[in-house]
């Protein structure tokens, strides 16, 4: 038999919203959907967490650039100032 404590606690107006919700939605009282929530999301951090898959990126050759890049910034301001102008005349 699980004990039952009465306390005070601070929720946020968000998360008051959603347990009301979801409370109507299931047709069952706020404070059990509460402490389902609860026990919920503290039996996840008592889980070790989960191994993500390692991505692996093959490269490949693109070859030469066919454009001088020492000067690339330029060439990107040059590129950019035409789509403005392209996209100004459009408007008109």
């Amino acid at each position: 038999m699980i004990r039952e404590v009465r306390t005070t606690l601070t929720i946020a107006d968000d998360v008051l919203k959603e347990l009301k919700r979801l409370a109507r939605q299931s047709d069952r009282p706020m404070t059990e959907v509460a402490n389902d929530m609860l026990r919920a999301g503290l039996a996840t951090l008592r889980e070790p967490p989960r191994r993500q898959r390692t991505y692996k990126e093959s490269p490949i050759s693109m070859g030469e650039p066919q454009v001088d890049l020492t000067k690339a910034l330029a060439l990107a301001a040059e590129i950019e100032d035409e789509e403005h102008l392209r996209k100004y005349q459009l408007r008109k």
